[in-house]
């Protein structure tokens, strides 16, 4: 115990300034994701405060951040919508932690693994393009479906598309020129320029482009009223100043909801894909690790699942591991977990005594963010790049992409699998079994598992071998051979001497071939 105090406490001076780039850099992206998902604003603070508090020591990852995730802005909004309430979605929240955690102890970490790269990267892409359709209108201060800050969204990116174009025409020129200046300022941070400058890249982005929005609107409130932001278009988070306001700013769940059956599809559902994002957003750390760390999976999803639960109890948004905050903490020079749990400390210390602050900074700068989130997740390059690996790849990563825009994302993803182990399967088949052949010599080998889905691929090569000729078949490489496969061999062998073919077995049970053959 005593040497684990030692070894944070030694890393202190690293630590804590990186746990101040990445409270700036999660504050905004909390409310920003909030905003999109459709939830009270306040509840992303509150996912960010557990995140970096409660998980941070719970995960077995030291470097890590976990906290509202963008990739599940998507089934958030679709989840109050049809569940009718925030407070009832916290139910499904909480479900989907007791299922992270069990699966966790079921030892369920290989998880992300199942999934095929062109379906993640296909999923993240469609998650991008709704973010980008859903967040257009925050940018451009459309007013017409506004019943409060966020009530805009609709049930998929489908339905969001007339909200799209609706918000193109009823643009409000001060939150556009808010908007189009804070996503400037975004693209040119991003720069190489602005990169090769140590002291420039340690200042956030999204810290600059908040600190724009603020200052604009105070300057136009003092010397030019008319082209001031309005309230309806600023965060609106209530002043606590006390720890006994907070606490009346928690909500719990809507347990009289327990009989409605879409409580357990949506948790099964957040629970799938927080635990996916999660997985896969720790993989990457552990690649970004400079002490090449390797986060345990299964106690991953236990802390996660933790992490949710509280936040349904609490009136959280749903937490996972994510990939951007983690990498800020990385490239600000974090070594432990203590950067994240001070990140979650500066979170719950500015929503007490800062929340006056807070409310001046207009949604535009939150949307802008999240338009430039959206950019990189869907960005035209990731589609000539899986265009270039050939149609394999880019067949189930843009059907995926569609499938989710056309229907939603549990659905579009279940496609989206559905294409890419067609694919899969089609590979298997082609390359498991292959025949060469030498003058009246032929060599037939499997490389891998042989399942019955090979047998006809079997059948067509031993076709292909001529009377009077020699037959070696190599099963050394397989490490499974399917019973169909090796009773498709048996009965080969039987006829084989009819036809003069002399067949050489390397690998292979004869044994288990005439006990398949019946004789």
């Amino acid at each position: 115990m005593k040497s684990q105090l030692n070894y944070y406490l030694s890393r202190l001076s690293a630590d804590l300034p990186a746990s101040i780039v990445v409270f700036l850099v999660a504050l905004p992206l909390c409310l920003g994701i909030a905003l999109a998902s459709g939830a009270p604003l306040f509840s992303g603070i509150i996912a960010g405060i557990v995140g970096g508090i409660v998980v941070a020591w719970a995960s077995g990852s030291q470097l890590s951040v976990s906290g509202p995730a963008a990739g599940l802005t998507v089934i958030v909004a679709n989840g109050i919508e049809s569940l009718g309430s925030f407070a009832a979605f916290s139910l499904s929240l909480l479900c989907a932690g007791l299922l992270q955690i069990a699966l966790g102890f079921l030892n369920a970490g290989a998880i992300a693994a199942f999934f095929p790269a062109s379906v993640i990267k296909g999923m993240l892409a469609a998650i991008g393009l709704i973010l980008i359709i859903k967040q257009t209108p925050h940018a451009t201060g459309y007013d017409n479906s506004y019943t409060g800050d966020e009530s805009y969204m609709q049930e998929t990116a489908r339905s969001s598309f007339f909200e799209l174009f609706e918000s193109l025409r009823g643009i409000t020129p001060t939150v556009t020129l808010v908007s189009l200046v804070a996503l400037l300022i975004l693209i040119v941070w991003d720069s190489r320029l602005i990169k090769s400058v140590v002291w420039l890249r340690m200042i956030p982005a999204p810290l600059l482009a908040v600190i724009w929005g603020v200052s604009y609107n105070l300057l136009a409130i003092r010397y030019a009223p008319d082209w001031a932001i309005s309230t309806q278009h600023l965060v609106s988070l209530p002043e606590l100043g006390s720890t006994e306001a907070l606490i009346q700013q928690l909500s719990w769940p809507d347990f009289s909801q327990l009989a409605n059956r879409n409580i357990y599809k949506i948790g099964a559902t957040l629970a799938i894909i927080a635990s996916l994002e999660t997985l896969l957003s720790v993989e990457a750390v552990d690649k970004l690790d400079p002490y090449k760390r390797v986060t345990p999976n299964n106690r991953e999803l236990k802390a996660q699942g933790l992490g949710n639960m509280l936040c349904a109890l609490s009136g959280g948004l749903p937490i996972t591991a994510v990939i951007v905050r983690s990498s800020a903490n990385i490239n600000a020079g974090g070594q432990t977990r203590i950067a994240c749990f001070v990140h979650g400390i500066l979170l719950l210390i500015s929503v007490l005594f800062f929340a006056e602050q807070l409310n001046a900074i207009p949604l535009a700068c939150l949307a802008a963010i999240l338009l430039q989130t959206g950019f990189k997740l869907a960005k035209p390059a990731l589609f000539l790049e899986f265009y270039r690996k050939g149609w394999n790849q880019f067949l189930p990563f843009v059907i995926t992409v569609a499938a989710i825009l056309i229907t939603d994302l549990l659905q579009g993803i279940a496609i989206g699998m559905a294409c890419g182990f067609f694919f899969v399967l089609k590979a298997n088949y082609h390359e498991a079994i292959t025949l060469t052949e030498h003058g009246s010599s032929y060599l037939l080998r499997m490389h891998k598992d042989v399942s019955f889905l090979n047998k006809v691929l079997l059948r067509h090569c031993l076709e292909r071998v001529e009377d009077n000729s020699d037959l070696i078949i190599d099963g050394v490489r397989a490490g499974f051979i399917d019973h169909d496969i090796l009773e498709t061999i048996a009965e080969f062998m039987q006829v084989a001497p009819e036809r003069n073919i002399a067949v050489e077995l390397h690998g292979l049970n004869i044994d288990k071939l005439i006990r398949s053959s019946g004789h």
